[in-house]
């Protein structure tokens, strides 16, 4: 997973680095011109960079609400499991612009249809990472918290979900860093956020509009990266302290 992410953050990187370098060689003078854009529109970079980062929270706690439920329940009927991770997979492989298009005559155009497809997106990760999470606990610690006389209920709550806090995180992570490209492509039908400075830059020929927006993008993903990396770790000492005190 760790290596997954890795890539994504270089993959950003050389995406931003590339995206200047061959500006730079058709026009040695862009890398002023972006830095003087950067200073002039500085309120409506910052405006469109809190407006994805909306997008993306927003959608974020929604997919790990939907995804969690669902990798709980499928964890306690194994015939379903491998059908609803099926589906997650077929949804996850739908390429970005055929799935907007799907969702923009059952939700129209706007902030609606970008949730629903970034929902859609990134149930595969936490769902799985919840059902393997839980499946993969330890069979002796569960039979001891039901030898206690702890329900079900408890046990989900107090033993299995906590155990997995840290391979769930590691699927919110992943998922996340996946969400904050994929939003920018959602701008494309009116959802808002970084993607439109993106595609305005394309649309108009502005170099300089095209890289404020992917660094903005860079700058997102990074941060979230290292936001999930600092809570996957410490729920992964939590959950090794947790087991050692079971």
């Amino acid at each position: 997973m760790d290596q997954f992410i890795s890539c994504m953050g270089n993959f950003f990187s050389r995406a931003v680095n590339g995206i200047v370098l061959s500006a730079q060689s058709e026009d040695p003078g862009i890398i002023m011109r972006t830095i003087d854009y950067l200073s002039r529109r500085s309120d409506l970079i910052l405006d469109l960079m809190l407006e994805h980062l909306w997008l993306v929270v927003f959608t974020l706690v929604i997919a790990i609400a939907v995804s969690v439920v669902v990798g709980v329940i499928i964890s306690y009927y194994e015939s379903f499991a491998q059908t609803v991770l099926g589906i997650c997979q077929v949804l996850m492989v739908i390429p970005s612009m055929a799935m907007l298009a799907f969702m923009v005559p059952i939700f129209g155009i706007g902030f609606t249809t970008g949730v629903v497809a970034l929902v859609l997106y990134s149930l595969l990760p936490i769902v799985r990472n919840t059902y393997t999470g839980i499946r993969e606990l330890d069979p002796a610690i569960v039979e001891a918290a039901k030898g206690m006389g702890m329900t079900e209920r408890r046990v989900l709550l107090k033993i299995k979900l906590p155990l997995a806090r840290p391979v769930i995180m590691a699927g919110i992570r992943t998922a996340a860093v996946m969400m904050i490209g994929i939003a920018a492509i959602a701008a494309y039908v009116g959802a808002g956020g970084l993607g439109e400075l993106i595609f305005s830059g394309i649309s108009r020929g502005h170099q300089p509009m095209i890289i404020a927006g992917a660094i903005g993008v860079s700058i997102i993903a990074v941060a979230f990266d290292y936001l999930l990396y600092w809570g996957e770790k410490r729920f992964s000492v939590e959950g090794r302290t947790r087991e050692v005190t079971e």
